[in-house]
């Protein structure tokens, strides 16, 4: 092959993979316009053609994976330093090499927490819930259920999600199936425990709320959450009593 006409398949190659995600068969249509082997007729050729394509096909897959790793890699050094929308555009880079990872969705489902938190009222409308606010609340909640698609052992998209639908969301109910869950490998976890006794709570199960309390002042994780979860445990009393 001419110099030139190698030098503009290499560049045409380039660009290819520029804008699109990893693909095998274009990779060999591209090996096509470089090795020159289009229509292999004998066994030798056939042979030949095989042997040049999986190895510089292999070699360009590679090569792309490679750049799926470091855009998550990048986006986990912005999400440590709590750059959150930096991190969030690097995730979903990652997302085009990477479709079926449940912790890149995981990541994502942060991000877009974190992100809603900052999307306050700034045209002063008096609006509690922003347009752009609730459009993120609820792309962490599909990529948190993503994760848990592809991956339904993943116990910390279990309480992010439960997180999510308490804190963010006001559906406790939804989020007591996935903190019990959580909670049944995670069964130390006291944090996760604070967020399912208040789900209880806040659908009216008191009894199970004080069974929650009573277990988190017998772990006694610290003094701080020991006294949080007996001045929460006199609340739900008290609303028990009070019913």
């Amino acid at each position: 092959m001419k110099i030139d006409a190698l030098f503009g398949a290499v560049c045409m190659a380039v660009v290819l993979f520029a804008s699109c995600s990893p693909s095998y068969n274009s990779v060999k249509r591209m090996q096509k316009l470089e090795e020159g082997v289009s229509n292999p007729t004998t066994k030798e050729e056939l042979e030949e053609a095989l042997r040049k394509y999986d190895a510089r096909a292999m070699d360009l897959v590679l090569t792309e994976a490679q750049s799926g790793m470091w855009y998550k890699i990048l986006g986990t050094r912005y999400l440590d330093e709590r750059m959150y929308r930096k991190a969030y555009e690097a995730f979903r880079k990652a997302l085009l090499y990477y479709p079926d990872n449940s912790q890149l969705y995981y990541y994502i489902a942060i991000c877009a927490g974190y992100i809603a938190n900052s999307e306050l009222d700034f045209e002063a409308t008096g609006a509690l819930e922003t347009a752009e606010r609730m459009n993120y609340l609820k792309l962490a909640e599909s990529s948190y259920l993503q994760a848990l698609a592809i991956d339904p052992k993943y116990y910390r998209a279990m309480y992010g999600l439960g997180v999510l639908y308490v804190f963010m969301l006001d559906q406790p109910s939804d989020a007591i199936p996935y903190l019990e869950r959580f909670l049944d490998t995670q069964k130390r976890d006291t944090d996760a425990m604070f967020v399912l006794a208040r789900a209880y709570y806040q659908t009216y199960q008191f009894d199970k709320a004080v069974v929650l309390y009573d277990r988190i002042i017998g772990l006694a994780p610290n003094a701080e959450k020991t006294a949080e979860a007996k001045a929460n445990k006199k609340i739900v009393l008290d609303a028990q009593y009070a019913k």
